[in-house]
């Protein structure tokens, strides 16, 4: 644009303003000067961007460009024109990017020229009162300038990254917040208070972010259906806790109901816990490792069985045999280990006693497995049911495995 914005010769009409100053001594109307020269260039920009504006589309000496370039221009695409307009144009802000950026690096450029040949100058002739104003008033000048150029700067890079973005969303109705960041080498931080910059600001017209910030959605339309899909997700989710809740108060109540119907129950489990004592009293009396392993052994056992009866009053009867004889059993067994291990010689005979009262903890911790095992057979069946059903509506589906590997190949 020769008639209009001209950095070159504005950058040079500063030089020259800045060098006069410095070759005559005179700074008072330095600033006004150059706020003069920048008043000049900006309004040339002005007239430049207006007339080229004119010559795009616009009638010009009477001639209407549009209808040399498309001859059909008055016809109106209903369609398009219901579409929803979901970025802001960010030519203006562009334009003030260059503005301020231009005038802080020209300006800034020949204002620290001008700071330098002052500054040595001022080495030269020596110190008095006028240098030491014109230096502070080129600092100020310098500093103004960088501020600008850093402002600009930063909206330019602000606008890059806006048209990036929109490039890469496309027709989309969302995009990843990190699809972003891995694409353009930022961190998802950083791309997220972009973006949310950019939102209030209005150049997403309709954008959002989701509630965890780590999707965009560009229309309203969108943003609507993920906030009732977010409702109804929180509601089924509460009304999943509260069944769960419901589910497990009915079954302590039925447990009570039950404790309560038939007090042989608790009778049940004291005696339990009272034989669980007395294993553990055992194991504390005896010493020995081997020994020690399978009496702990043998009271998780029969505590994991008691606990199943009191969640289960219905499997009392499975336990008879266990305290009837099982558990008798072996407490006379570990009572008689006890004395022979007490014993201060250890002959032939005591040794093979022991070890058969050792065997025979093993005998037993296998029953009392088998028996635990049985107790949770009723809920294996329901799981083994509920698996199958699943795998079921699975294949139904298509979503099987076999299914996946099936697919994939085509």
């Amino acid at each position: 644009m020769r008639n209009g914005w001209d950095f070159e010769r504005f950058g040079e009409d500063i030089r020259r303003t800045v060098q006069g100053a410095v070759d005559s001594g005179d700074f008072r109307r330095l600033n006004q000067t150059i706020q003069e020269t920048i008043g000049k260039a900006v309004n040339g920009f002005g007239d430049a961007y207006r007339q080229a504006r004119g010559n795009n589309g616009r009638e010009d000496y009477g001639y209407d460009y549009r209808q040399k370039a498309n001859p059909d221009w008055q016809k109106v695409d209903l369609d398009k024109l219901k579409q929803p307009t979901l970025y802001a144009k960010t030519t203006a802000t562009k334009v003030v990017g260059i503005i301020l950026a231009s005038i802080g690096y020209a300006a800034g450029g020949a204002l620290l020229l001008g700071l330098l040949i002052t500054g040595v100058t001022t080495l030269i002739i020596g110190n008095n009162i006028g240098m030491q104003l014109a230096l502070s008033i080129l600092l100020v000048l310098v500093l103004g300038c960088a501020v600008m150029a850093v402002i600009g700067t930063k909206m330019l890079g602000r606008v890059k990254r806006f048209r990036n973005y929109v490039q890469q969303i496309g027709n989309k109705a969302y995009c990843n917040v990190s699809d972003f960041a891995n694409r353009y080498g930022k961190r998802e931080k950083f791309v997220v208070k972009d973006l949310e910059w950019m939102i209030a600001k209005g150049w997403f017209i309709q954008g959002h972010l989701d509630d965890q910030k780590a999707c965009l959605i560009t229309t309203n339309a969108a943003y609507d259906e993920y906030k009732s899909l977010m409702a109804r997700m929180r509601e089924e989710k509460e009304r999943s806790q509260s069944e769960a809740f419901q589910k497990k108060r009915q079954e302590e109540e039925q447990k009570n109901r039950r404790a309560a119907a038939d007090p042989k129950i608790q009778e049940v489990i004291d005696t339990g816990n009272r034989y669980i004592a007395k294993l553990k009293e055992c194991n504390d009396a005896i010493p020995g490792e081997v020994v020690s392993e399978k009496i702990s052994r043998m009271e998780l056992l029969t505590r994991r069985i008691f606990e199943r009866v009191e969640q289960e009053p219905d499997t009392v009867s499975d336990i008879r045999r266990l305290m009837e004889y099982y558990l008798p059993t072996a407490v006379k067994l570990l009572e008689a280990y006890e004395e022979l291990d007490s014993l201060p010689v250890q002959g032939e005979n005591i040794l093979s006693s022991k070890k058969e009262i050792e065997d025979t903890l093993d005998t037993l911790n296998f029953a009392f497995e088998q028996l635990l095992d049985s107790l949770f057979q009723d809920t294996a069946w329901d799981v083994s049911s509920d698996i199958s059903v699943l795998k079921t509506m699975l294949a139904q589906e298509g979503l099987t495995g076999k299914d996946f590997k099936t697919g994939g190949k085509r």
